[in-house]
């Protein structure tokens, strides 16, 4: 089950620029976040950059915003949602093990054929 979950974060009050977050900010966040088991993708999205989404399969949202909070105070849970893929496109894309490309011939394998010694189970070469 792969979840897209969005984030708001901003920068504790350490940071001069309290309402946004700062270029060393963002890379922390990235940090935290990447650390997280099950995240595939990160990013920062959002006026501000201060909305922090999360691609992954089986990421804990709560888990993600308790280790935010702890390095900065105020981290928000915006929207969990399931990325639902397609499987009417894959089939579509993916060709059966036993089909060609277009354009090529693969001739018919030869029959194999019994073939019994007439002069029975001796051996002839003695």
């Amino acid at each position: 089950m792969t979840q897209k979950i969005v984030i708001k974060v901003s920068c504790n009050n350490k940071c001069r620029r309290a309402t946004s977050t700062c270029g060393k900010c963002k890379s922390k966040i990235l940090k935290v976040a990447a650390v997280e088991p099950g995240v595939s993708s990160l990013g920062l999205e959002g006026a501000d950059k201060d909305e922090l989404v999360v691609i992954g399969n089986g990421v804990d949202p709560v888990c993600l915003a308790k280790a935010l909070r702890k390095k900065f105070n105020v981290a928000q849970i915006i929207k969990v949602e399931e990325i639902k893929e397609d499987k009417k496109d894959e089939k579509k894309d993916s060709l059966p093990p036993w089909s060609y490309a277009p354009g090529y011939y693969c001739p018919p394998y030869p029959q194999s054929v019994v073939y019994e010694n007439p002069y029975g189970s001796q051996c002839i070469i003695m």
